[in-house]
């Protein structure tokens, strides 16, 4: 029994090289700074990524939020702390 479907062809479609090109653009700015993730700040300091974000809640540690809600740190900020450059950072880097 056939139900009336054709068989359709298609165009070819054009290779791309092995990879899609995405439609979406990206902006950049030329003085954009590094952001470190929660867990990438952690391992600078030997602390769990939950402790940098207690950190950024009490206001040690400015943290930059993505579209999607993640924090990212500056990495000058966090380098700066690190190296105990900043007076206003009591309890980081202490253990």
């Amino acid at each position: 029994m056939h139900y009336g479907l054709r068989s359709v062809t298609h165009p070819p479609i054009a290779p791309t090289g092995g990879r899609r090109r995405s439609t979406m653009t990206t902006r950049t700015t030329t003085d954009a700074e590094p952001l470190l993730t929660p867990a990438e700040v952690a391992t600078m300091f030997r602390v769990d990524p939950k402790t940098v974000t207690r950190w950024a809640k009490a206001g040690k540690l400015t943290s930059i939020r993505t579209l999607g809600g993640h924090r990212r740190y500056k990495e000058s900020e966090v380098r700066s702390l690190l190296a105990g450059g900043a007076s206003d950072a009591e309890g980081i880097g202490e253990v």
